[in-house]
């Protein structure tokens, strides 16, 4: 067992659409994640953003998971995820791809390059909570996450 309750880890949303992020927040509200969510708007904002967090200090939150939309502008998904796993200090943050994209290249290419998992978001607001009950018993209640990981400033 974790010496750091789950709840403490944070929930890291890469996603260029409010709407969407405010369903899988709101999804989540709804399944009662504990958890902190932060939210980026872009790939660039999200490297910003992780490469300002230093190690935790146990003191401060740390960087539990992070949920990455393929389709955005400019620093898209897949550029996003190739630059996390390439960078030593950040590659060990669990990265979901979660996007509206089911293209088996897609899934691949994300695969190949060190995601974690890939979820094809839903399409209704009931599915959106079962994703995201599934998202909070597997990756915050179930799996163990790096102990040594980021947190924000």
């Amino acid at each position: 067992m974790s010496d750091r309750p789950s709840e403490s880890q944070i929930l890291l949303i890469v996603e260029d659409n409010e709407e969407d992020y405010e369903a899988i927040t709101r999804a989540f509200k709804k399944v009662h994640l504990p958890n902190p969510i932060f939210w980026c708007k872009s790939g660039q904002e999200v490297l910003d953003f992780l490469r300002r967090a230093g190690p935790s200090d146990n003191k401060k939150p740390l960087l539990g998971l992070i949920l990455l939309d393929l389709n955005m502008p400019g620093l898209d998904g897949r550029q996003t995820l190739q630059a996390i796993k390439e960078d030593a200090t950040l590659k060990r943050i669990p990265v979901v791809i979660f996007t509206t994209s089911s293209n088996e290249r897609d899934v691949q290419g994300c695969y190949q390059m060190g995601a974690n998992a890939y979820i094809q978001k839903p399409s209704s607001f009931q599915d959106m909570i079962r994703v995201a009950e599934s998202i909070k018993n597997y990756w915050f209640e179930t799996a163990l996450l790096p102990k040594n990981g980021y947190t924000p400033e």
